[in-house]
């Protein structure tokens, strides 16, 4: 009797240890799975990091100074921030772009409230899974990804501002 349990405890541990790397595996920057921290410089000057604003509603436009649709998306959460700041709402516009001196004349005409970041090395846009412009990542109080659109359409607003509302009223 002895044996039988020393085994079916260690399989119950084998299979707990599969279950755990299973859900580890989850894709950073897919919804359900923790946002991946970062520190990057702001347009500003200092750095800025991600987890610093655990509490609030976190969204990361990722962009590009070649984008279009990247200006009219950062301009409608720029509205926004606007408006929902007081309730902890934070807005962060991830810059993907090679070229740093656009990067940053762009970031300096948009003349947007919240913080305009750079990721020249990519780091970021990697741990997010970046693979169009623009995206953006709503991130929950508790540092969770929960909204992730990819649409280059400008409708995509219509998708995202309910999702960001009810984050905020969470």
């Amino acid at each position: 009797m002895g044996a039988l349990m020393t085994n079916r405890r260690w399989r119950a541990a084998v299979a707990l240890l599969v279950w755990a790397a299973g859900s580890s595996m989850a894709a950073a920057g897919t919804p359900g799975t923790p946002a991946p921290d970062f520190v990057l410089r702001s347009a500003a000057g200092p750095n800025l990091r991600l987890s610093e604003n655990r509490g609030d509603v976190v969204v990361l436009s990722f962009w590009s100074s070649r984008c279009n649709v990247c200006r009219a998306q950062l301009a409608e959460l720029d509205r926004l921030y606007a408006t929902y700041r007081p309730a902890g709402f934070v807005v962060f516009g991830v810059n993907v772009d090679d070229d740093a001196a656009a990067a940053r004349e762009f970031a300096a005409a948009q003349k947007l409230q919240f913080p305009m970041l750079f990721d020249p090395a990519k780091s970021v846009a990697r741990a997010y899974r970046v693979d169009a412009l623009p995206m953006l990542v709503a991130i929950d109080r508790f540092g969770s990804i929960r909204h992730v659109s990819r649409s280059d359409k400008s409708t995509a607003v219509t998708d995202y501002i309910p999702v960001l509302r009810t984050l905020i009223d969470e």
